[in-house]
């Protein structure tokens, strides 16, 4: 996380407290549904039934090799905070949403049960069993949609960021969407693109929550709100020194680039190009910069990029990457299609009982699940191995895939806040190492592992 962009980067301090210092309630982040499930399953005697249900996606975006896990973190920090309290209560009963009963049963709700699954930064694959919640019905049950939501937003963008990443290489990559999304999945975004190995982000609030090198620039209205674009350099200079990046694209980039030169002379870190043919007008750029002397200046591209225009910049004399609006939606995939159902639960009599979907095209796998990733002798990862209430065979060099992350109601340490992020970080990293080198290939595709299930 220490890596950054060449630009006005700020490396802020952790937050004392981490991102627990962010208090937004999140029982109410679920679906009215949830609640009549609650209340049926209450008045029938069946809330309290021991009960596991699993989180997966059944396949990949069309085309995509693998995804990337990314948001557990951010769920984990808002679980505690997942309690019905008066404000929550009265407005469920103005409403009419659930009766009596059900609002006494919320009024108590604390989650007390297990949760495990794929550590952030993570690679799966369908039918991967990212994450398990066992606990009652009642208890589970009421957690789908905040689970879900969080989970498939943020492993889509992260899905979508480790692409970006990998297309762009050694060069860094920092977050800039905050201006095309909700103002929270900005902060989510920011966070799930640093789990797939974005440097920095613009968005200030990611900073305080999670850590974040931060990283600005300026836009063309600084320029058009001067009287010269020499008088917009003069002053951006003259405030944050030469070590800056000048936007030089507002009028005519060459005039621009002779322009902010002669302002900012040999120190200018970066001139930012944000429009036009990227790819020839950095080769410009590049040479004109050389003869003037500005061998060190870098070139950092931005405007609405994606992982294939990143990769059609790697022959570019290109420094850095700004990525907005394609990063923040997923890049052609805004949801990473996960779900989250009911695999075993117990009867009456204490028994486990597998309960799976049937529906066409919309199968599931009942009972509870392990997981390993088989790797050969030189680390290569080569299957994802999925054991069906019974560990996966593995040999000594496959890797198990499950992480504890609540036990009995209490949570562990070190998968929240600014550590989680760096942690997800480096497991991100060390779990593509891992994959096929077809991982990194941006054509169509199927999965780069199969899914392999062990049931006994």
């Amino acid at each position: 996380m220490s890596q950054t962009v060449q630009n006005e980067t700020v490396q802020p301090p952790t937050p004392a407290g981490g991102a627990a210092d962010w208090r937004i309630p999140t029982a109410l982040m679920t679906d009215h549904y949830e609640l009549t499930m609650l209340q049926a399953a209450l008045k029938a005697g069946t809330a309290h039934r021991r009960s596991r249900f699993e989180l997966f996606s059944r396949r990949l975006p069309d085309g995509r090799r693998y995804g990337v896990v990314a948001g557990t973190g951010r769920a984990l920090e808002g679980l505690a905070r997942f309690r019905f309290h008066t404000a929550e209560l009265d407005l469920l009963a103005n409403r009419g949403v659930v009766d009596d009963h059900t609002l006494e049963w919320l009024r108590g709700f604390q989650f007390s049960g297990d949760i495990v699954g794929y550590a952030e930064g993570e690679a799966y694959f369908p039918g991967s069993p990212i994450l398990q919640v066992e606990s009652t019905f009642a208890e589970a049950c009421i957690l789908e949609t905040y689970l879900l939501s969080i989970l498939n937003y943020d492993s889509a963008v992260a899905s979508a960021a480790s692409r970006m990443t990998a297309a762009a290489g050694e060069r860094p990559c920092a977050e800039m969407g905050s201006r095309r999304t909700h103002e929270e999945s900005a902060v989510a975004a920011a966070r799930a693109a640093a789990i797939a190995g974005f440097t920095a982000t613009s968005n200030l609030e990611a900073a305080r929550r999670y850590g974040l090198p931060t990283v600005g620039t300026a836009a063309h209205s600084f320029t058009l709100l001067h009287d010269s674009e020499r008088a917009a350099f003069e002053a951006q200079v003259a405030a944050l020194g030469p070590a800056t990046t000048l936007l030089v694209d507002t009028y005519d980039v060459e005039q621009g680039v002779r322009t902010a030169v002669e302002v900012a002379g040999p120190s200018l870190r970066n001139v930012r190009l944000d429009s036009g043919d990227l790819v020839e007008q950095a080769h410009r750029v590049r040479e004109l910069l050389d003869s003037l002397g500005n061998t060190s200046t870098g070139i950092m591209v931005t405007s609405d990029l994606d992982e294939y225009a990143i990769a059609s910049l790697r022959s570019a004399p290109v420094n850095s990457y700004g990525v907005g609006t394609r990063l923040v939606t997923g890049s052609g995939a805004p949801t990473a299609a996960m779900v989250y159902k009911l695999v075993a639960r117990q009867g009456e009599d204490g028994t486990w009982v597998d309960v799976a979907k049937a529906s066409s095209g919309k199968a599931s796998h009942g009972g509870r699940k392990d997981a390993a990733r088989r790797l050969d002798r030189t680390g290569r990862a080569t299957a994802e191995l999925v054991g069906v209430n019974r560990r996966p065979h593995v040999d000594a060099d496959d890797r198990p895939l499950l992480q504890e992350f609540v036990r009995g109601g209490e949570l562990l340490p070190g998968w929240i806040g600014p550590e989680a992020v760096t942690r997800a970080a480096e497991r991100h990293a060390a779990s593509l190492r891992e994959l096929p080198p077809a991982a990194a290939r941006l054509q169509p595709g199927e999965p780069v592992i199969p899914t392999v299930f062990q049931e006994d």
